[in-house]
């Protein structure tokens, strides 16, 4: 499968992709530069790739799942609670694509600030 690497310049976190339409898209746009916004223990930013949503997309996800949210045209990496989380699950705004999956540990996105520069690329 190939890989991405998500770059926020203090740290990197490594994803495979998945076999979907999404990932497909995702890889066909990169490299992609972007910055970074938070929502509660969610990091997502803006991309240049416009994809239907999938018919299993949903929103609730589990931590290292890498989603593609259709409504904001963002990627959207989700590793702990949200504003709108019920419980310990992570939910996210609307129900999202998933097309990749972490290799690295996506707690350490708590790390990451809004404003922060994302880069985007395919590593293999």
């Amino acid at each position: 499968m190939p890989r991405i690497r998500f770059d926020f310049g203090t740290l990197t976190l490594d994803a495979e992709l998945l076999d979907t339409a999404t990932a497909q898209a995702i890889a066909a746009a990169l490299p992609i530069s972007s910055s970074a916004l938070t929502w509660g223990e969610e990091v997502y930013f803006e991309v240049p790739v416009r994809a239907a949503r999938e018919k299993d997309a949903r929103a609730v996800v589990t931590p290292g799942e890498i989603a593609y949210w259709p409504d904001g045209h963002a990627i959207a990496l989700g590793f702990g609670r949200t504003p709108i989380s019920r419980g310990n699950e992570t939910r996210l705004a609307s129900p999202c694509n998933i097309f990749g999956r972490a290799i690295d540990d996506v707690k350490a996105l708590v790390k990451v600030k809004t404003g922060a520069k994302v880069n985007v690329t395919l590593i293999g």
